[in-house]
């Protein structure tokens, strides 16, 4: 491939990224509004997309590819640096919040909030991918291939309906607000 075609293909890649440099821009120039772990994250956003840009105009002035490689190996390097800084920062800063909310939990006695939708996820992977190893050894079992399909198919119903009746939010008039009260309003 000719160096100019690489060239409009990067270029092309770097313009449709602005759905993400262009928040991260944002953020950068936020400053103090944003937590601090958005600014490096942005930053290491910036920095990946700027070395995309930058590779536009190497390639198209033909400079070596050992030259390329590097600007493209550097920027990267300095991107993922980037990146696992602010996402330690992120994990801090939900430390901290996870240990304010307890402590806000434990003076008002409400008890902690249920996680009921990642055990259901993680039920329902586990039990979808138990399915597709049980189909997989039935139809090399032999058992013709209509019959594991319609039971892979009713249970794949059966588990699909369980996670919509498990996902749908409580009735009117109970009471699942975490022992949380409104003050009265209707």
């Amino acid at each position: 491939m000719s160096q100019p075609v690489l060239a409009l293909g990067i270029a092309a890649v770097s313009v449709s990224g602005c759905v993400w440099y262009l928040p991260a821009l944002a953020d950068v120039r936020a400053g103090a509004d944003r937590p601090r772990s958005r600014r490096p994250a942005a930053l290491a956003c910036l920095t990946g997309w700027g070395t995309v840009a930058l590779l536009v105009p190497l390639a198209l002035l033909a400079s070596p590819w050992p030259a390329v490689a590097a600007v493209a190996a550097t920027g990267t390097v300095l991107t993922v640096a980037l990146a696992l800084g602010a996402r330690h920062r992120r994990s801090r800063e939900q430390r901290e919040a996870s240990a304010q909310w307890a402590a806000l939990r434990s003076q008002l006695g409400t008890p902690p909030p249920r996680r009921t939708a990642r055990a259901l996820m993680t039920g329902l992977t586990g039990g979808l991918l138990a399915l597709s190893v049980a189909a997989s050894g039935a139809l090399l079992a032999g058992v013709p291939a209509p019959t594991v399909l319609v039971g892979a198919a009713v249970l794949v119903v059966a588990a699909l309906a369980l996670a919509a009746a498990c996902a749908r939010p409580p009735a009117h008039g109970t009471r699942h607000d975490g022992g949380r009260h409104d003050g009265g309003r209707p």
